[in-house]
């Protein structure tokens, strides 16, 4: 027998005190006022200093979720992290959040890291979700952590950065399930974005590449997605089948355009006589191939408008961390999911449908639906998730704000020190959230040491 309802039971959110406000930051760079506000669809973001790096990320998220839903070492079977940013070219992140189990004598812990660039999460969450579900499972439960620091050289790239982490519990009888039988993945080569030099903590980026494979990778997806579902269970997926749909926001701009994608391939899939009858101003794009269409405003425009009001619904609530913090990369699609939780009325989201489109260049994608538990009463598993997020919104607003001026010389100390032993930060560690992990000092054997504030 399968275990019930196998998803998420827990899950914890976790982002850097400090912030830059982007309409500074387009001052500050010299481009035109509302470029990355309104263009790019991006309010603040997040960063790191150099007291916090992917360790302490992990750290704080896993101790503040053990901490928070009362979880204790020895629940915990499976320990993955998905994750990008490497500091250690064979030490897992996995083998430093051993020490929040270990002295419990708690070692008896399956699992390592995950790594393709903002993918790595949602890989690290389908293999605990099969290990829950595999003759391996001991009926403990399996712990995901999702974490990065997304930073970029001086340029266009660099508004869309960001920091954070997520940890999540995987387990049966989950108030968020992860829908068994239909899932969907777009796997292909491609140098869009990666990180070749291990120097250095900025990626080599080509923007345009980069877009059009999103946008490749998500068509391959539904459509892939749509044909699974009308073969196994014989009916036709359109956005109309969820009731919410998250998406890998390296921006909010961008995850408006893909809803807009998914209604405009939603419209190829209709046949000539229903276009004509329903949107006789769209049927002249009615016969061309999607991937003709990637950079064609015309088409962009025209179905970003017809889509509004559904992405208001559908997919705007998921985008208040993302915006506010900016691309955490790994953690990303699931800070859409923190969102959704605490942007919409619980009895709203009780009993609905929530697809989910997972990105990471090079490139690895995934679309997969989750199902949010009918089961909302004052004591549920979901109202204890819920009510545990709701500190989100007050850990924003009371996150310090930075100028640009003082930003740039962050990441170009961090650039500087990248790789720098014996190495002592000296960033004040006053602003931090309580029990916040942060970095103590590297020694000469490059070996770190953390505290909690």
């Amino acid at each position: 027998m399968w275990p019930k309802d196998v998803g998420i039971k827990a899950i914890e959110v976790y982002f850097p005190a400090q912030y830059v406000e982007q309409t500074e930051l387009e001052q500050f760079d010299g481009v035109s006022a509302g470029k990355y506000t309104i263009g790019l669809g991006q309010q603040r973001m997040g960063f790191c200093n150099d007291r916090e790096d992917i360790n302490s990320l992990c750290l704080t998220v896993v101790h503040r979720l053990m901490d928070k839903f009362e979880i204790k070492p020895q629940d915990i079977g499976r320990l993955e992290v998905g994750t990008e940013t490497i500091i250690d070219k064979s030490k897992s992140v996995k083998t430093v959040l051993m020490q929040l189990f270990e002295p419990h004598g708690c070692t008896d812990i399956e699992g390592a890291d995950t790594t393709n660039a903002c993918y790595g999460g949602t890989a690290a969450l389908l293999n605990a979700v099969s290990w829950v579900e595999s003759s391996a499972w001991d009926g403990r439960l399996a712990l995901v952590v999702a974490a990065d620091n997304a930073v970029y050289s001086s340029g266009s790239a660099r508004p869309t950065g960001g920091a954070g982490a997520i940890a999540m519990v995987v387990g049966p009888d989950a108030p968020l399930i992860i829908d068994r039988g239909v899932r969907s993945s777009c796997m292909k080569h491609a140098y869009d974005f990666y990180k070749p030099n291990l120097k250095s903590e900025y990626p080599v980026v080509d923007g345009q590449l980069s877009i059009q494979c999103y946008l490749n990778a998500l068509d391959n997806c539904y459509q892939t997605f749509c044909k699974k579902v009308k073969k196994m269970h014989n009916y036709d997926v359109t956005l109309d089948n969820f009731d919410s749909f998250l998406f890998h926001s390296p921006y909010c701009k961008l995850v408006q355009k893909s809803f807009a994608r998914l209604v405009f391939l939603d419209f190829l899939a209709m046949s000539k006589e229903k276009v004509l009858a329903e949107y006789p101003d769209l049927a002249k794009f009615h016969d061309v191939k999607p991937k003709d269409t990637y950079f064609n405003k015309e088409i962009e425009k025209a179905f970003i408008n017809l889509s509004k009001t559904k992405f208001l619904q559908k997919t705007q609530p998921s985008l208040l961390i993302s915006s506010q913090v900016g691309n955490m990369y790994t953690p990303s699609v699931y800070s859409g999911l923190a969102s959704l939780l605490i942007s919409k009325p619980i009895k709203e989201l009780a009993g609905t449908k929530v697809g989910v489109f997972s990105y990471g260049s090079g490139f690895c994608s995934t679309m997969y639906s989750l199902t949010i538990t009918k089961e909302c009463k004052e004591k549920s598993d979901l109202m204890k998730i819920v009510s545990t997020l709701s500190c989100i919104k007050q850990e924003l607003n009371a996150r310090q704000k930075v100028s640009p001026a003082d930003y740039t010389k962050v990441l170009d100390w961090r650039e500087q020190n990248c790789h720098a032993v014996p190495f002592s930060p000296q960033s004040s560690i006053s602003n931090m959230f309580p029990g916040t992990y942060y970095l103590v000092q590297v020694d000469e054997k490059y070996r770190r040491t953390y505290k909690t504030v």
